[in-house]
């Protein structure tokens, strides 16, 4: 059995280490303190279930791999992963060798990290030589990364990126720190590896080499400290600094696949969410309020941070348009829009909303329901707005020869997804409960809506007895099943994937393959996930008219770049605030459909003007 030795350099590392653990205990305590006890339950249940291997295993691929961060952007995605996986495995290979060195289970913290300085001759660890050759590997791994970390920081651009996040003073403290330990390591490593003869092929070349014009015997044990100061002041400024999100996001995969999800009151796991925020910036670029109008604040970047320090965040609250880009993208998958509505509900405080009264006016007008239908329409308040759509939908029901009901035809009730984002959640259930029993009572075995605002709310929150559907993923089953049969003609399309559409409902294929068997549809760079807001959504509260206008006229310019004949959308929303500005034609999904039925000798009327 063999002993390590002490020496006081080790003290900034152990003491910093030691804060470290404290301070994180305390705050995981203080969040723990905070659960009720139906949240403690689902842990205990979580935990029974077995589910340990599964939360490794994602640890491993999000927390140190950084997966989805590969995903959005390879080289910044290898950038993370050197720092996490190669300083993860650093540690974990230096507790082996320094235990089948001691031959105890086991050793003080600082002996696998200084293992180096304290022990020469390896010969006698087994594998000793392979341990030397991948300690040096894995540090040439971060090393790799620290170079391109700081390339980041002068040229941005070649990552992608041409804004990084503005870091806060403790963020550079701890920057700088995490900057300096890994190139001290490695001075520290080679001036020891120089003066004793011993080392690997990084370590040992570099030791050789600064042997031949420098005193390493006398500059190693400088480095050492040096190396130990900047890992004690890294440790010291982790939990107050955009490094939390270290353990934080460790925590938030354990919690997630425990069954937690962001829910409509801001809670201990929204705290875990914030405190997860890697202030990696890649948000940023897709935030179209920062790169047209350049706000800086609303950025999920800046707004986790205001919330982590308590700052105010009334601004972010109210400008965002919640289209849900910028969640999209993000590597840690926060559900940054559900934490803005948790917020909006706390900022807008409404008293007693009572919209009872409501529902003996909407049954007065309802209109005769026949004997089970097989579909119910809605058409919702933007549909109204927009008549050409429900015009267009009344004609393919009718010419399809389904059993259906316009239940909203003369008029309705809101679904309630304008109030939920503006953060009245219990001002939207009464309207939830007043539609959900006028829409059960009609006993159909479809549910179809032409708004993808409301589409969300009835898929969420309703809890209808019934397949809840988009009027484009309804006429393709049309389509497919011969009910209805649009020609194909040789115009060229471009199709705008709403926001609540595509992010909100995850549905991008459909409206593709309706669109695709009447025209050829264009491809653009910015579709699916990554589709550009209209500027209409009601998401936001305060942007001014000339503001929507801007973000509207970039969106066209994106989507008309190859000059289509027809710019198709699927919400009556986005076609609203699309059709002013540009004289290529835009028109719904169902416009288009029944626009095409004429070709089939139909014997329809039908203008695409509303």
């Amino acid at each position: 059995m063999y002993y390590l030795d002490y020496d006081p350099f080790v003290l900034p590392f152990t003491l910093g280490a030691l804060a470290l653990v404290v301070i994180l205990l305390s705050k995981f305590f203080r969040w723990w303190d905070r659960l009720e006890s139906e949240d403690r339950m689902i842990i205990r249940t979580g935990l029974r279930a077995g589910k340990t291997l599964k939360i490794l295993k994602e640890v491993f691929l999000e927390s140190l791999i950084h997966r989805k961060m590969f995903r959005q952007n390879p080289l910044l995605g290898y950038m993370h992963m050197t720092f996490a996986f190669g300083w993860f495995m650093l540690i974990l290979l230096g507790n082996l060798e320094s235990r089948l060195y001691s031959g105890i289970e086991f050793n003080l913290p600082f002996y696998p990290i200084f293992f180096k300085f304290f022990v020469h001759d390896k010969s006698i660890i087994p594998f000793s030589a392979g341990f030397t050759f991948f300690m040096d590997f894995f540090l040439l791994l971060v090393i790799t990364g620290f170079l391109l970390a700081v390339f980041k920081r002068l040229n941005t651009r070649i990552f992608g990126m041409k804004r990084p996040t503005h870091p806060e003073p403790i963020d550079r403290i701890a920057l700088t720190a995490l900057w300096f330990i890994f190139p001290l390591r490695l001075l520290a490593e080679s001036f020891t590896s120089g003066s004793t003869g011993t080392g690997g092929f990084l370590t040992g070349s570099l030791g050789r080499y600064f042997a031949g014009f420098l005193p390493v015997e006398l500059m190693a044990y400088p480095a050492w400290w040096s190396y130990s100061i900047a890992l004690g002041v890294f440790f010291v400024t982790l939990p107050y600094s955009r490094y939390m999100h270290i353990p934080s996001e460790v925590l938030l995969i354990f919690m997630r696949n425990l069954g937690y999800r962001t829910g409509r009151n801001y809670n201990f796991f929204s705290e875990v969410e914030v405190n997860s925020c890697p202030s990696c910036g890649v948000c940023i670029e897709t935030c179209q309020l920062k790169t047209i109008l350049n706000h800086d604040q609303i950025v999920p970047a800046y707004f986790l941070r205001k919330l982590k320090r308590d700052k105010p965040v009334v601004q972010a609250l109210e400008e965002c348009l919640l289209c849900g880009r910028c969640q999209q993208v993000c590597p840690v998958s926060i559900d940054v829009n559900d934490i803005r509505l948790q917020r909006r509900k706390e900022h807008y405080k409404v008293n007693n909303p009572v919209f009872s009264f409501i529902e003996s006016k909407v049954v007065a007008q309802s209109p005769p329901v026949p004997s089970y239908p097989e579909v119910v329409y809605f058409a919702g308040c933007m549909t109204h707005l927009t008549p050409g759509i429900k015009k267009a939908m009344e004609t393919i029901l009718s010419l399809s020869g389904v059993s259906y009901l316009f239940i909203d035809k003369e008029g309705g009730v809101c679904c309630g997804r304008p109030l939920q984002m503006a953060g009245q959640w219990d001002a939207a259930k009464q309207l939830v409960d007043i539609n959900r029993k006028l829409i059960q009572d009609t006993h159909a075995s479809v549910f179809v809506t032409s708004c993808p605002i409301c589409l969300k709310v009835f898929k969420e929150e309703y809890n209808l007895k019934m397949e809840v559907l988009h009027h484009s993923q309804y006429i393709l089953r049309l389509m497919e099943s011969g009910k209805i049969k649009p020609g194909k003609q040789a115009d060229t399309a471009v199709f705008h994937d709403p926001c609540e559409l595509g992010r909100g409902c995850g549905i991008y294929d459909e409206p593709r393959t309706v669109i695709n068997s009447m025209a050829e549809l264009k491809g653009i760079r910015q579709e699916k996930d990554h589709g550009l807001c209209c500027g209409g959504s009601l998401g936001s509260f305060s942007l001014s008219s000339d503001e929507k206008r801007q973000l509207r006229n970039d969106t066209l310019y994106q989507l008309l770049v190859n000059q289509p004949d027809y710019l198709v959308t699927a919400c009556p929303l986005c076609k609203k605030t699309l059709s002013p500005a540009t004289q290529i034609p835009v028109v719904d999904i169902a416009e288009l459909i029944v626009k095409n039925l004429k070709f089939n000798n139909i014997a329809i009327t039908y203008q695409l003007t509303e």
